[in-house]
């Protein structure tokens, strides 16, 4: 009886194990956010498990409409929402283009100002890499153009947009730049994210230089220093802008160079055109000993390169659609 009931142990061991063994992972995904909640259900009346960090691995265990159960690597099961994780093949574009943003140097600086989706491509359908809370340090390398169609309903008006009050029904347009987010002392992730959800940290006190000549910052660019009353370098600026609205083919279409006065101690407008189609970058090239700079970028219209030779304080258009055209060379007032 004894050799019965052991044979029946191990036959019933057997068929347990054979119709109970662990299910195979469906994939593998990556967590989407920063302390992303895991909960012990997928209904709406549910209570949390445990977090996980950013980039996370997470095996899914089952899939229940939008929410999916997922397992950590140190045992952990539990359910989030499937746009919380991301895919084995996005993560891996997103390694590569954060890879692509540190090799390259910044066009400017500046932080989200408010809170802000990073995506893969520009575009709001385009798959979501991550959401960045306010005050995010980020560095700025491409802007891009994106055209979004108005739906218009056949017999109605059209509805508004809250961004750009167009009520036109015309496509509205926006500008995408590929940023470089600091998360954390040595984290970094990169994506696309909307331009007017930047704040850029321009040096005093050219916003207010900006603001006079009705420019939307881009881009600047530090020069050749000057020389104060007291002999301490104070840096010049070449200031890249617009006044055009969001979405055009051009990443600027004015230019200012700044340059600092030690007779009034400020700085004077030392050059302007107002009417440039420039693509970052913008090269420059300083040679401090001559006091010579050459700022050369291409202009998307016709793909001609365009250089301009700062030599002291002087700016010329040396190169560009007209070979050899000059353009305005100084101008005495300030600001």
């Amino acid at each position: 009886m004894a050799l019965g009931l052991v044979i029946f142990l191990v036959i019933c061991g057997a068929v347990y194990l054979h119709f109970h063994h662990a299910a195979p992972a469906l994939g593998t995904v990556y967590a989407g956010e920063r302390g992303l909640t895991l909960y012990n259900s997928s209904a709406q009346v549910r209570e949390p498990v445990g977090t996980v960090n950013y980039g996370e691995p997470l095996s899914i265990e089952q899939q229940f409409g939008d929410q999916v159960q997922v397992k950590t690597t140190k045992g952990l099961v539990g359910w989030t929402a499937s746009d919380d994780v991301i895919s084995s093949q996005i993560w891996e574009e997103e390694k590569e283009l954060n890879a692509k943003t540190a090799d390259e140097t910044p066009e400017a600086h500046g932080s989200t100002a408010v809170i802000s989706n990073l995506h893969l491509e520009p575009g709001r359908e385009a798959p979501r890499v991550r959401q960045l809370k306010k005050d995010v340090p980020v560095e700025l390398f491409a802007r891009e153009p994106e055209t979004i169609p108005q739906t218009v309903v056949p017999g109605e008006e059209p509805v508004s947009d809250t961004d750009s009050g167009d009520a036109s029904g015309l496509p509205k347009k926006e500008d995408w730049w590929l940023v470089r987010a600091r998360v954390g002392d040595d984290s970094y992730v990169s994506g696309w994210m909307l331009g007017r959800f930047i704040d850029l940290d321009v040096p005093e006190p050219l916003p207010d230089y900006a603001s006079t000549a009705n420019m939307r910052i881009v881009a600047w660019f530090p020069l050749n220093p000057a020389a104060d009353a007291n002999g301490h370098e104070v840096p010049q600026y070449l200031l890249v802008g617009t006044d055009r609205p969001e979405g055009g083919a051009c990443d600027f279409t004015m230019m200012r160079v700044f340059t600092w006065s030690k007779k009034k101690a400020q700085y004077e407008t030392a050059f302007v055109d107002g009417d440039v189609c420039g693509k970052l970058p913008v090269q420059i090239v300083r040679l401090p000993v001559a006091q010579i700079v050459t700022m050369t970028f291409k202009d998307p219209s016709d793909g001609s390169q365009q250089v301009y030779r700062m030599q002291q304080t002087i700016v010329r258009h040396v190169m560009g659609g007209d070979e050899g055209k000059k353009v305005a060379v100084e101008r005495k007032e300030g600001r």
